[in-house]
């Protein structure tokens, strides 16, 4: 059985649109479904972001189910020139923890090292000088399900949809929304947001459009690909 792992359901719904016998599975995490990827069993859940809910996420699937191969997905931001907003990015590795397989796929795709940082990076001054490390993007969950593909000799796999580039600047410091559990608090944003409205509301719509745009990308790409 192939597991997709992810932090919200958000980035999983482009792919739910390819998958047949979708059922619902009573497992202690945020959102959890088991279907038919071209004939192939998968497993798709989603535990909030960080390595953390990731791993528990993945722990809580190995309880439950066999595992032919864990695939890390998601948004990530790009921090390098060559990566546009909507690019399927496939990590040859994620930085300092393991390498990382590529999927077979007639669609284009980018590649390059993944970071993971249980934070989300905010502003195009960290995304710079992050690159300037050989990174080519950043996310927060795939070192936690590296750790455990290599542990238990289980194929990995990082496929990520680019939401932000480089040179792009959150209009929230979003690491200051996450409650202690690591979970965005949606009351924060909203707080936060309506201290400067003008400023930040049409800069969260238009980051919600891209992300609806990204998570169809990349549901697209995974129904395409051969694991």
């Amino acid at each position: 059985m192939l597991v997709f792992v992810a932090s919200e359901r958000r980035e999983l719904e482009g792919l739910l649109g390819h998958v047949e016998e979708v059922a619902r599975v009573d497992w202690p995490l945020d959102f959890a479904r088991v279907g038919r990827l071209n004939g192939v069993r998968v497993v798709m859940v989603a535990n909030g972001p960080g390595p953390k809910l990731a791993g528990s996420a993945v722990d809580v699937v190995r309880e439950h189910q066999g595992m032919d191969g864990l695939i890390s997905i998601g948004f990530c931001g790009g921090l390098q020139p060559s990566l546009h907003a909507c690019d399927i990015f496939v990590a040859t590795e994620v930085v300092g923890v393991a390498p990382a397989l590529a999927p077979a796929s007639q669609k284009s795709f980018k590649t390059g090292k993944l970071l993971s940082m249980d934070r989300v990076v905010s502003t195009a001054a960290e995304k710079t000088e992050l690159g300037k490390s050989g990174a080519d993007a950043v996310e927060m969950e795939a070192a936690a399900v590296a750790m455990r593909a290599r542990e238990w000799k289980v194929p990995f796999y990082a496929v990520r949809v680019v939401t932000d580039t480089c040179d792009e600047t959150f209009p929230l410091e979003f690491n200051q929304m996450r409650r202690l559990d690591g979970r965005f608090s949606r009351a924060r944003i909203f707080a936060a947001a309506m201290r400067r409205p003008l400023a930040v509301f049409p800069e969260l719509i238009k980051l919600n459009k891209r992300t609806k745009r990204a998570a169809q990308a990349l549901g697209d790409f995974l129904a395409d690909a051969r694991f």
